[in-house]
C-alpha cells in the first residue's frame, strides 16, 4: 500500500472487535481501497480478545498511521466499544462497521458526501430498501432480523427500515451531544442513537456480505439486550436496561428459592427455617453468578474480585430483604391490602438490590 502524508481526518471508522484476529488486516485493506483519496483513520477498538486481535492491528498500526488500536480491558460489549471508539476521535465525522466484513465498506463515501451535503446529521446502512440485501441470512437469521425490525418500529415509530443495522455513520457533534444518554449495555448502538435525539436520518442500501473469518457473536444473550434496550426506549429511558436483565436474574432467583425450599424439606433432614436459610444461599449464589455473565458481562468479576464481590452481594441481598419486609408491613398496617404492600416491598427490594450491586459490586455505570 502507498500511504499519504499524515494530515488530520475527516472521517474516523470505529471497529470493535472480539476475535477478530483473521480479518483487521483484510478490513484494512478494504478500507484503503475503498476511501482513496479521502483523509480517514480506523480504530479498533478490540475487547482484549485471547486471540491477539489488539495485537495484529499495533502490527499494522506500525507501518501505517491511519491505523489505531484501542485496547479494553475488563470491560465487554459492543455498544461500550463503539461509544469509546467514537469518543476516542476527533474527525468531524464517525461511522461504526462490523469487522467481520459483512458490512459494504464501499458504501462509506456515498454516506460522507451525503452528511457534507448538510441535509442529514446519521446515515444508517440498510439491508431492507431497494439496492439493499441480506441474503447471506440463514432462514432463521433472517426471520429474527425481521421480527425484531416489526416490533422496534411498532414500539418505537422509528422510519428506519433496519434498526438491527450496526453500520452507520454520522456527524461527530451530533454524537457528542447525545453520548451521556447512551447504554453501553448491549449490541444495538444504532437503536439507541436513533432513540435517544432527534435526528435528521436518511439511508443508504447495501448488500451484507458473507463473514471472512472467525465466528458469529448472535447469540440468545444478544436477543435479551436488545428487548431490554427496546423497553428502555420505550419509557423515555427510565428503565436502565441493565434493569431488564438484574430483574429477569431475579426472577429466575424466585424459582431457584423454592426449588431448593422444597427439596431441603423433602430429601433432607432440615426443618423449614433451615431449608429456607440454604435455598436462600442457593438462590443468592445463582443470582449473583447469573448477574456476573448477563447483567453486569462487560463487567464481569474473576478471581478474588469475584469472591469480594460474591460476599457484598450477599450483604446488600440482605439488606434488601429486610427494606422488603419492613416496608410491606407498614404499609399493610396502613391500607391492610396485601398483594400492594407485598408487591411495593418486592420492588423496593429489586431497586436497593440493583442500585447497590451496580455501585458497589460491579461498579458499572
Amino acid at each position: 500500500m502507498a500511504f499519504p502524508e499524515l494530515c488530520v481526518p475527516d472521517l474516523s471508522i470505529i471497529v470493535p472487535t472480539y476475535n477478530e484476529r483473521g480479518n483487521v488486516a483484510e478490513l484494512a485493506r478494504r478500507l484503503d481501497a475503498a476511501l482513496a483519496g479521502l483523509a480517514w483513520e480506523a480504530i479498533y477498538v478490540d475487547d482484549n480478545s485471547p486471540d491477539g486481535t489488539s495485537e495484529a492491528v499495533k502490527a499494522i498500526a506500525l507501518t501505517d498511521p491511519r491505523i489505531r488500536c484501542l485496547r479494553r480491558v475488563g470491560r465487554r460489549g459492543l455498544a461500550g466499544a463503539c461509544i469509546e471508539g467514537m469518543l476516542a476521535s476527533s474527525a468531524p465525522y464517525i461511522a461504526v462497521i462490523d469487522a467481520d466484513l459483512q458490512h459494504d465498506e464501499t458504501v462509506l463515501p456515498k454516506m460522507l458526501a451525503t452528511l457534507k451535503g448538510g441535509n442529514a446529521d446519521l446515515v444508517a446502512g440498510t439491508r431492507y430498501v431497494e439496492g439493499g440485501s441480506a441474503a447471506s441470512f440463514s432462514a432463521r437469521r433472517s426471520a429474527l432480523s425481521r421480527l425484531a425490525t416489526w416490533l422496534t418500529r411498532r414500539l418505537l415509530g422509528t422510519s428506519l427500515s433496519d434498526p438491527m443495522s450496526g453500520f452507520f455513520m454520522m456527524r461527530r457533534d451530533c454524537f457528542d451531544v447525545i453520548a451521556p444518554r447512551l447504554s453501553p449495555v448491549g449490541f444495538k448502538i444504532l437503536l439507541d442513537i436513533a432513540g435517544s435525539a432527534r435526528l435528521r436520518i436518511t439511508e443508504q442500501p447495501y448488500v451484507f456480505g458473507e463473514r471472512f473469518a472467525g465466528e458469529s457473536k448472535f447469540s440468545a444473550q444478544i436477543g435479551l439486550e436488545f428487548l431490554g434496550l427496546l423497553l428502555s426506549k420505550m419509557t423515555g429511558d427510565v428503565i436502565d436496561p441493565r434493569f431488564v436483565f438484574f430483574a429477569l436474574v431475579g426472577s429466575i432467583g424466585l424459582m431457584v428459592h423454592l426449588a431448593a425450599l422444597k427439596a431441603g424439606l423433602a430429601f433432607l433432614p432440615l426443618n423449614f427455617r433451615d431449608a429456607q436459610i440454604g435455598a436462600t444461599l442457593v438462590a443468592m449464589t445463582c443470582n449473583f453468578l447469573l448477574n456476573n455473565e448477563l447483567t453486569y458481562r462487560d463487567r464481569r468479576l474473576k478471581g478474588f474480585a469475584m469472591l469480594r464481590g460474591f460476599l457484598l452481594f450477599c450483604l446488600f441481598a440482605s439488606v434488601g430483604a429486610f427494606v422488603n419486609v419492613d416496608l410491606a408491613e407498614w404499609l399493610y398496617s396502613g391500607r391492610s391490602v396485601w398483594w400492594v404492600a407485598g408487591a411495593a416491598g418486592a420492588v423496593m427490594s429489586a431497586l436497593w438490590n440493583y442500585a447497590m450491586s451496580t455501585l458497589f459490586v460491579w461498579r458499572a455505570r
